[in-house]
This record gives C-alpha cells, sequence and structure tokens, in this order.
C-alpha cells in the first residue's frame, strides 16, 4: 500500500515555534466522538489531523465492494497491498481516496461500520496500516485518533487522551449523525456500539485499552466546545511546561 497525507494546513499559525510541536493522540471507543473533537483540535492547535478510523473504514468499504471477506485474509492483504490511498485535510472534513477514487461519502454507513472490526483485526491491515500513521507522524504536529493510537501506534506521543462515554449516550450521538440518512433506532445503535466494544476490546491484535499515561476524560456530559478546549489546555500545559524546563 501506498499512502499519502496532503498537509494542507498552517503549522504555525498560533505563532507555535516548529520545535515546540507535539504529537497528540487520541483514542477510546466507537462513537465517543473521537473524530470531530480530533479534527478541531487540530484546527486549534493549527495541526494536521490523521482520521485512523476512516483509514480503515476505507478498506473495508474497498472489501466490500470488491466482494473479499475478512474470512480471506491472504486476499485482503493483497488487496491492501496493492491500493493507494490518499489523505486530504480540508476545513470541516478530511477526504480519503483509494486508487485516485474519493471514497469519504460511504465510509459511514451502517454496512461498514458493521464490518470495519472484522478487518481491521487482521494483522497484515494493522501492521501495513500502522507503519504509515508513523511515517505521517515523523514531522510532529499531528493529531491523530483510533483505538490503538497511543499503545501501539505513538506510544511515544507527548500528549495521550483516552475518550469515552456511556453506551447510552455514544449510541444517541450516532443516531443524530445518521438519522437522516440511514434507517436505524437507537436501540439498534446502542446494541452495535455494545459489540463493537467486545470486538475492540478482544481483539489480539492491538485491542483497545487506555494507555498507563494516557489522560481519561469522560465526555458523556461534556458537549464538544468542552471537550476540544480540555484537550487543547492538556497541549499548551505540556508544550508551556517543556519550555519552561529549557
Amino acid at each position: 500500500m501506498k499512502a499519502c497525507l496532503r498537509r494542507n494546513a498552517p503549522l504555525d499559525r498560533q505563532g507555535t515555534h516548529i520545535n515546540d510541536r507535539i504529537n497528540v493522540a487520541i483514542d477510546g471507543p466507537a462513537g465517543a466522538g473521537k473524530s470531530t473533537v480530533a479534527r478541531l483540535v487540530a484546527q486549534n492547535l493549527s495541526y494536521i489531523y490523521v482520521d485512523t478510523g476512516a483509514m480503515y473504514r476505507a478498506i473495508t468499504w474497498y472489501m466490500i465492494r470488491e466482494g473479499i471477506v475478512p474470512e480471506d485474509e491472504s486476499e485482503v492483504n493483497r488487496a491492501v497491498n496493492g491500493m493507494e490511498m490518499e489523505l486530504i485535510p480540508e476545513k470541516d472534513r478530511q477526504k480519503v481516496s483509494i486508487n485516485g477514487e474519493d471514497v469519504t461519502p460511504y465510509i459511514r454507513s451502517l454496512q461498514v461500520s458493521g464490518l470495519v472490526s472484522q478487518y481491521s483485526k487482521i494483522e497484515g491491515v494493522r501492521s501495513r496500516l500502522s507503519h504509515l500513521q508513523r511515517q505521517m507522524a515523523l514531522r510532529k504536529g499531528v493529531v491523530m485518533d483510533g483505538r490503538d493510537i497511543g499503545t501501539t501506534v505513538l506510544p511515544d506521543a507527548e500528549v495521550k487522551i483516552f475518550m469515552t462515554a456511556s453506551v447510552e449516550e455514544r449510541a444517541l450521538r450516532r443516531y443524530k449523525e445518521l438519522r437522516d440518512t440511514e434507517e436505524v433506532t437507537l436501540q439498534q445503535l446502542e446494541h452495535d456500539i455494545a459489540q463493537r466494544d467486545r470486538l475492540d476490546e478482544g481483539r489480539e491484535i492491538s485491542p483497545l485499552r487506555r494507555a498507563e499515561d494516557a489522560i481519561l476524560l469522560d465526555t458523556t456530559l461534556m458537549d464538544i466546545t468542552q471537550v476540544v478546549e480540555a484537550i487543547v489546555s492538556h497541549c499548551r500545559s505540556y508544550v508551556d511546561g517543556e519550555r519552561n524546563h529549557l
């Protein structure tokens, strides 16, 4: 697989010196709002946002379209190694293309959500994407969200956040996101999210878990603005602390 990350955003809009840039890892279960929050944190810090979940979703969508089932791991790995993926930052989202095709509109469907854990637990898929994600973070100034960023992909990230919320709250957030485009009930989403948690926490390769040095942030009673402000505050405190030690 070849992957490209376009760096269109300025890196010093807030007047931050290039050497002060850090990497921020945001992990947590399905439906915690990581992607939205991570994107806004990156905008606030003038960093680059890397949506690792979108990468796994894009692969899942591609496999579904090509009729490649997760049980056929050799074929999945062959397809992954042969594709080209590009992440394209935009103001309100991050576009994902595979082999030059914009797949962003298709990767949030219920079908993709129901199968993404099956493909993402394949060792060849995870190892390949983890390597690409580490390459993207080498220049620092990256906000990356997922389920194993702080534990596996970027264990040396300067700031690690583990975002969570109750199953009921996560289902409600996903319901509000999907109700205009998908025929889905809140009860179904609660069941799907609880099942996704079990799959992510129980997989053998890079299971969902909080890194020992990650800050736990329960967002059940917080709105997006409060969550973003809390994470940005942790990032700025870290950078200020490092400067004070110089």
